[in-house]
């Protein structure tokens, strides 16, 4: 997926297995939905490959994607020009995947965490629960919050890294000014990620969006520097 990864697991019976089935698995989803790989399932459906040829997982993330559509009013699209990108879902999707892989193989505390985006369970190596930053993102090497989760997802989208890669599907060519991040902590990175996209592409309005998602707690960086929170975002905060 073009971004770093990282895997932790602090299980005393963990080992290199765990973590290099989880990177496999990782590596698929991402020879899959690449839409940068010419051999990729998406590339291939771009191409003219039939539903009826589809794989289970691509009507999966497809089906994903029509839900999230409907739940953001339309400001989720993985649909443009005749095409389907479905990365602003995949990574979440394929990060959740992975947790709940390592989950189901016993272990209990671990996280994984793509390109910013992490779920996290249990405790990490201090006993304490898995601490997550979050980025200045006028200047990123300085961490403006830092969250305290277990159990749970948070995702950031923002332009302050890869530029102007969120679009508003009901405004083609517009750009997204008015906020530069939008963190969202959801019940898993899937559910993190796919609102924080949507949330980001809503402008100033996507802090609303979080704030009346039941569940959900965000947290939003204007263009200005003004930071906006919902109401019980900082019961995560730790510094």
């Amino acid at each position: 997926m073009g971004m770093p990864i990282t895997i932790e697991v602090v299980d005393e019976k963990a080992g290199d297995t765990v973590v290099d089935n989880a990177l496999r698995y990782l590596q698929q989803v991402d020879d899959r939905f690449s839409p940068f790989k010419p051999s990729s399932e998406v590339c291939q459906v771009n191409a003219g490959r039939p539903p009826t040829q589809w794989s289970s997982e691509m009507h999966e993330v497809v089906r994903l994607c029509e839900e999230t559509k409907r739940a953001t009013a339309g400001y989720f699209d993985a649909w443009r020009n005749g095409t389907i990108d479905p990365s602003g879902l995949v990574k979440g999707w394929a990060i959740h995947n992975c947790a709940d892989r390592i989950g189901r193989d016993g272990f209990i505390n671990y996280y994984v965490e793509a390109g910013g985006d992490i779920e996290a369970h249990g405790k990490n190596a201090a006993g304490e629960p898995w601490s997550v930053g979050i980025r200045n993102p006028f200047d990123t090497d300085t961490i403006v919050k830092v969250l305290a989760v277990t159990g749970m997802g948070v995702a950031t989208s923002g332009t302050y890294l890869r530029g102007q890669h969120v679009y508003n599907p009901l405004k083609p060519g517009s750009t997204i000014d008015g906020v530069v991040s939008l963190t969202v902590i959801g019940p898993d990175a899937y559910e993190a990620d796919r609102f924080a996209t949507a949330a980001f592409a809503m402008g100033l309005n996507g802090i609303n969006f979080v704030q009346d998602l039941g569940g959900f707690e965000g947290y939003m960086i204007e263009a200005n520097g003004r930071a906006t929170y919902t109401d019980h975002f900082l019961k995560y905060v730790i510094r």
